[in-house]
């Protein structure tokens, strides 16, 4: 069970877990868990804690932010809530960046895996560093269009699937989350 209600969220870390053999579904609808926690981290256990509890499922959960240097890491855990849409968050994050040259940044994401019981097993983490454009370049949701990947030489809007998993705070977080459910599992030696 993936501790979201947003389908496309599922969807991609569906496909960051690579081949493991699991059935994958979305939490129940018209679930809402609050996002208390002061870390990332913090943030996915309460959520992989709370579905798992409810559902008797496993889940995993995942809480992500950007973090810009010249802006002392915000807004970082409250990236989501920084203002009402996406267009808004960009605007207000360019806004008061201004033109500074000073634009670096990255991308973190946690993962947390709770078992039936609602007890957290499993952690990962993953970062992506780049920084702050000027403007938005290419479409996606969030601050995707104004971060330079610079690894990758595009925005993180531009990027590929396969670039996402690769340099993508999130895929980082999967494969690790990945390989430890292998471990878990038991699958390591039926898979490899």
């Amino acid at each position: 069970m993936i501790a979201s209600g947003n389908a496309h969220k599922v969807a991609e870390i569906a496909g960051m877990l690579g081949d493991l053999p699991l059935e994958v579904q979305q939490q129940p609808r018209g679930l809402s868990i609050e996002e208390t926690g002061s870390t990332y981290l913090a943030n996915a256990r309460l959520k992989a804690e709370a579905v798992a509890q409810l559902t008797g499922q496993w889940a995993l959960a995942d809480d992500s932010g950007l973090e810009v240097d010249a802006l002392g890491g915000a807004p970082g855990i409250y990236s989501a809530r920084y203002a009402a849409s996406d267009a808004e968050r960009i605007s207000r994050l360019l806004g008061e960046l201004a033109d500074t040259p000073y634009r670096s940044a990255s991308f973190n994401s946690a993962m947390a895996l709770a078992g039936p019981d609602g007890i957290t097993v499993l952690e990962s983490q993953g970062i992506c560093r780049g920084e702050i454009l000027h403007s938005p370049q290419g479409c996606g949701g969030g601050y995707d269009p104004i971060f330079w990947v610079r690894e990758a030489g595009c925005s993180y809007a531009e990027l590929s699937e396969h670039l996402r998993l690769k340099l993508g705070s999130r895929g980082k977080a999967a494969r690790q989350m990945a390989a430890e459910l292998r471990e878990l599992l038991g699958l390591a030696s039926a898979l490899g």
